[in-house]
């Protein structure tokens, strides 16, 4: 049947994307925002050969864009939205026997791929606006190829994005034709007005929008980047305006109607207001708008390893975002956009979004994979790899759960896991709940985590009690109520509007799903948690909840410290129930370092929570001694009981180990190599040793000579004599540097007379350094040319010592003289 379509710029495209899908069977087109890509292109292919008899599949991602689009099609063809053309997103479904193009959510795609690989009846998968990059869409782009290349050959599949890296696309679909569609939009003239930095709230979007009423005219669409922005600049807006312009909000937790307030053209002649996240960046256009004010910030999940949480940056958007929304502008005709931001701002903007794959939890992705029967992403077609850090969590998460077995293959547990809509913590947790008659709850409490508030205040039995009483925001209460029962309807239960909520049940749940944010009550503090994976939580003190000393922990905002946002009030009994498997009694033995001892007991203990304690009295030595390193390590070397004696034994031996480098027998003895050794030169000496006080019983001159055997202690004696006996007969100690320095030898000048070469050690390798003295222990001169000395500066200190010292001799041929230690007898 001829149907009579709009002429728009993207049908001269279409001729050669009918042969390349006709010919090879995929395609990428590059069709720029307003070309008619998305309503046009799907009906100019339902009449092609290869697609009699089977329908179309167009994914789209988000769900305002999939009604959209069906609409718009049907609006086409004069038909009711579900006969040729439907759609399908989450709670919603309009299609019949006759229809041929059925757009969907992208994340709907996969659950089918899962059911029936071949998709049976399907003659085309259509990716659109793919440049945005979601985790589903890069998940069903990879499997719908997967299964064409294996189970389906004739499966034709087309990609099409406004702002893509064709080429690379192109790749990924082993080289398929890029056709790239002409058309451009309508000049729109951006306006940068900058806010002060630090400045930026709802209030200043409200504010632009305001001026922008004043200078232009037509419907308005401004850009926040949330709902929480755009409920309050809609009360600002509102109070302003009294009623003579529209203000309508356009998220993605309205209601279908909703939405379409905010969509739909108006035909009385009012102005329109449209206050919207990013769901309106791209796929619509919206009838009568051709201004935008863009505020410039999105919000987006950035997925926390250290934390195992999910959490949501509000960050600029980047250059290829701006555009996109500026295009809004100018979809019907000439338009302006308002960018609360300067022009040198924009170009430090990033260039492209960052994908998903690379920023969220990959846990789903990774179950859907193994469900698939893949256990390495390289296996498909990915435009970008995860993160090899971001994807061990996701599967050692999944062998955790017991959603895949010791050889990474899906087991049946994890096959149940993948047929709940939710993420594999939270369908572990309601099959757990199953098991326990707690389906019902379990329902309700994962359609309330979904939330990102999850009601109103930290305590989620509270905001859980009010969605059941209808106390809670309507919209809030309808969207959990929707995916309750939907919950419900796939565990096999019946969801009531009254489930039965106790507290300590709704923690039960919440455990179950995340376990390792099962917390307790720091000792004497308020508000203050230590987390069983031996983290730290805290929520404000004025909650209730602060009170409580176990909680269950539901969200959190990543730290540290982690701030508590969701949680539910835990008892250790239930903990000591629930959690049986994952309590272990073990020893444990490590040094306190407060206390400066080492701490021995048994432990009962829920990963980092202990649960109870009691001493142990035998049978740890090695662990004893092991903690006893630690705790010096802690301390430092210098907390040992050195002598002198030892410091030098320790300057010698290194002395020799930096002279004699081919001789093995000589270790490296420096702090930094004696505190790295600890467990094999002290260790065995730590018997009986529990605390800092005990160290002083340690010998540690005998300890660090027992390092060297017998030979080697006699050739360090030989070798670095401690003493040097010197012409007066006098044994002198001698003064070894721990950095190899020459020994020193500090002696009286009149006990070197007669000595006519400096001495050495180290087999006489090594001269020492001599420190002369006078006879008041003051050094007159440093020399390592003793000979040198007695010839060219003895002289001097001569003259200047013997007025000074008249009792001590001061000889003409020192080296004639004798030697002597004493002064003159008075009176000679």
């Amino acid at each position: 049947m001829t149907r009579a379509l709009p002429t728009l710029p993207v049908m001269e495209a279409v001729p050669a994307l009918q042969r390349a899908l006709a010919d090879q069977g995929r395609a990428v087109l590059a069709a720029p925002p307003g070309s008619g890509k998305t309503t046009l292109v799907p009906l100019t292919l339902l009449d092609q050969p290869w697609l009699r008899g089977k329908k179309i599949l167009m994914l789209e991602p988000r769900r305002v864009a999939a009604r959209a689009a069906a609409a718009r099609m049907s609006h086409l063809l004069g038909e009711a939205v579900g006969q040729t053309v439907g759609y399908q997103i989450r709670f919603e479904k309009k299609t019949s026997a006759a229809t041929r193009v059925e757009v969907i959510t992208e994340g709907l795609l996969a659950r089918r791929l899962q059911a029936d690989p071949e998709l049976p009846g399907v003659g085309l998968v259509i990716f659109d606006e793919f440049h945005e990059r979601s985790l589903d869409a890069d998940l069903g782009l990879a499997l719908t190829l997967d299964a064409r290349a294996n189970l389906n050959p004739d499966l034709r599949v087309l990609v099409m994005s406004a702002t893509l890296d064709t080429q690379r696309v192109a790749k990924l679909l082993d080289d398929a034709p890029v056709i790239e569609s002409g058309g451009k939009l309508f000049p729109v003239d951006v306006r940068y007005k900058p806010v002060p930095v630090g400045e930026f709230n709802d209030v200043s979007v409200a504010n632009a929008v305001l001026a922008a009423l004043g200078e232009t005219e037509g419907d308005i669409l401004a850009f926040l980047p949330g709902g929480r922005e755009i409920r309050h600049a809609q009360r600002r807006l509102e109070e302003r305006l009294a009623g003579r312009v529209r203000v309508l909000p356009l998220y993605g937790e309205l209601t279908s109607a909703e939405q379409d307030a905010a969509l739909n053209p108006t035909h009385d002649g009012v102005r329109k207001v449209i206050l919207a996240t990013n769901i309106a960046q791209t796929s619509l256009t919206v009838e009568g708008v051709n201004t935008v004010v863009d505020g410039g910030l999105v919000r987006v999940a950035r997925f926390d390893l250290g934390s195992g949480a999910n959490r949501l940056d509000t960050q600029r958007v980047s250059r290829a975002s701006a555009d996109q929304r500026a295009g809004r502008a100018g979809r019907l005709g000439p338009g302006i956009c308002y960018r609360l931001w300067s022009r040198d701002q924009h170009g430090s903007l990033p260039a492209h979004d960052t994908p998903e794959i690379l920023a969220t939890d990959l846990t789903r992705f990774a179950l859907e994979l193994s469900v698939w029967g893949v256990d390495d992403p390289a296996a498909l077609a990915l435009m970008d790899p995860p993160a090899p850090v971001s994807w061990r969590y996701a599967r050692d998460l999944l062998t955790e759960l017991g959603a895949v077995d010791v050889r990474g293959k899906i087991s049946s547990h994890g096959r149940e896991l993948a047929r709940l809509p939710t993420s594999p913590r939270r369908a572990h947790m309601l099959l757990l709940a199953r098991k326990q008659e707690l389906a019902e709850l379990a329902a309700w409490t994962a359609a309330l985590l979904d939330e990102r508030d999850g009601g109103a205040g930290a305590d989620l039995a509270d905001g859980l009690e009010a969605v059941l009483s209808r106390r809670a925001d309507p919209q809030l209460v309808r969207r959990v109520t929707e995916s309750a029962k939907q919950i419900s309807r796939m565990l096999g239960e019946q969801a009531s509007n009254g489930a039965r909520l106790t507290s300590h049940e709704v923690a039960r749940v919440v455990s179950w799903a995340y376990p390792e944010r099962i917390a307790r009550r720091r000792g004497g503090q308020t508000g203050v948690y230590l987390c069983e994976d031996g983290g730290e939580a805290r929520i404000h003190e004025k909650e209730a909840l602060a009170q409580s000393e176990w909680l269950a922990i539901a969200h959190w905002d990543p730290g540290p410290p982690r701030k508590i946002r969701l949680a539910a009030a835990l008892s250790v009994d239930e903990v000591l129930r629930d959690h049986a498997e994952r309590i272990k009694l073990i020893a444990d033995v490590r040094w306190d370092a407060q206390n400066e001892i080492v701490v021995a007991e048994q432990q009962k203990r829920l990963g980092a929570i202990v649960l109870e304690r009691r001493p142990i009295g035998e049978g740890q030595a090695d662990a004893v001694r092991a903690a006893m390193i630690a705790g010096i390590r802690s301390l430092g070397l210098q907390v040992l009981p050195w002598t002198d004696s030892a410091r030098q034994w320790q300057a010698r031996v290194n002395s020799l180990h930096a002279w004699r480098p081919e001789d093995e027998a000589w270790p490296d003895v420096s702090d930094e190599a004696l505190l790295s050794t600890l467990e094999d030169w002290l260790a065995p000496f730590l018997d009986g040793v529990s605390r800092r006080d005990h160290l002083s019983r340690l010998n540690l001159m005998d300890i660090l000579n027992s390092q060297l055997d017998y030979a080697a202690q006699q050739k360090l004696s030989r070798l670095m004599p401690t003493h040097l006996e010197v012409p007066s007969g006098s044994h002198i100690g001698l003064e070894y540097s721990a950095d190899g320095a020459p020994p020193v030898l500090a002696v009286k000048l009149q006990e070197l007379f007669g000595l006519a070469s400096t001495p050495t050690v180290n087999e006489g390798r090594n001269r020492v350094l001599i420190h002369m003295l006078s006879p008041g222990q003051k050094p007159v001169a440093i020399t390592q040319d003793l000979a040198g000395f007695w010839a060219r500066g003895y002289a001097d200190v001569k003259k200047d010592m013997k007025g000074r010292y008249p009792r001590h001799p001061w000889p003409d041929d020192p080296l004639t003289a004798p030697a002597t230690r004493r002064a003159k007898p008075r009176g000679t």
